[in-house]
């Protein structure tokens, strides 16, 4: 007749189980955690796809308005296309007066007008030259004591297509109340090339679409910021 086994035997036997049936369980749950972050990685990435495609078709459909006109002009730095489009608009009478916000300190007003072949009285009568702006945060503070220390109420907003939604964003932020309405540039015609496969273009948009995620969660949350001036870093030491 076979030994029965003794309680250690059966103890030890009982303990093996129980650590497999952990050890299939513990293994089973990382395989689950590990399929269910795939899922939502990928869920992500097709949200933040989707998002930046209907980013990329939105300024692509963003057109300057055809007789645009408001109390004044704002351009925001950025090349010297915006800036041209700015001055003949102030030309045209679309605004009163123009703002140039974001200019490098070392850049002067005399060489902003022979850039843009105008004549000297137009900007000694109607172009402010803003040195103060760092950023897009900094031209909306820029634009808005201008605004304030002119009584403006509606603003032609001047700059590239792709930076158009980020920059009606802050302006909008900083200046409640006030009416601004776009006059996009178009560098790159995103509907009529293959934007994906140009890398500058594409770099731009991605740039741009992260950017203005940034800037839109940051509004969500109500997360202060700097003022993006070049006076208050400064005095503050930054």
């Amino acid at each position: 007749m076979a030994d029965e086994p003794s309680d250690a035997e059966t103890s030890g036997d009982t303990e093996r189980k129980a650590f497999a049936r952990r050890t299939r369980r513990h293994v089973s749950f990382r395989r689950q955690l590990a399929r269910l972050t795939f899922y939502v990685l990928l869920v992500v990435a097709g949200c933040a796809t989707a998002s930046l495609l209907y980013f990329a078709d939105q300024v692509a459909s963003l057109q300057p308005p055809t007789s645009p006109k408001a109390d004044a002009i704002v351009v925001l730095t950025g090349g010297f296309q915006r800036i041209d489009q700015a001055v003949d608009l102030l030309k045209a009478g679309a605004g009163q007066r123009l703002l140039i916000s974001g200019v490098h300190p070392t850049t002067t007003s005399s060489q902003i007008r022979r850039n843009t072949q105008s004549s000297a009285d137009l900007f000694r009568c109607c172009v402010d030259i803003g040195y103060d702006a760092i950023d897009t945060i900094g031209n909306a503070h820029e634009t808005a004591n201008w605004i304030r220390d002119n009584g403006y109420k509606s603003i032609l907003v001047v700059t590239n297509n792709y930076h158009m939604p980020r920059s009606l964003l802050e302006l909008r932020r900083a200046n409640p109340g006030i009416t601004f309405v776009p006059y996009p540039v178009v560098n790159s015609d995103l509907k009529s090339t293959n934007w994906i496969a140009n890398p500058m273009v594409l770099k731009s948009i991605l740039s741009e679409y992260a950017k203005l995620t940034v800037a839109s969660l940051r509004d969500l949350l109500g997360t202060p910021t700097d003022s993006g001036l070049r006076t208050e870093r400064a005095q503050t030491g930054q």
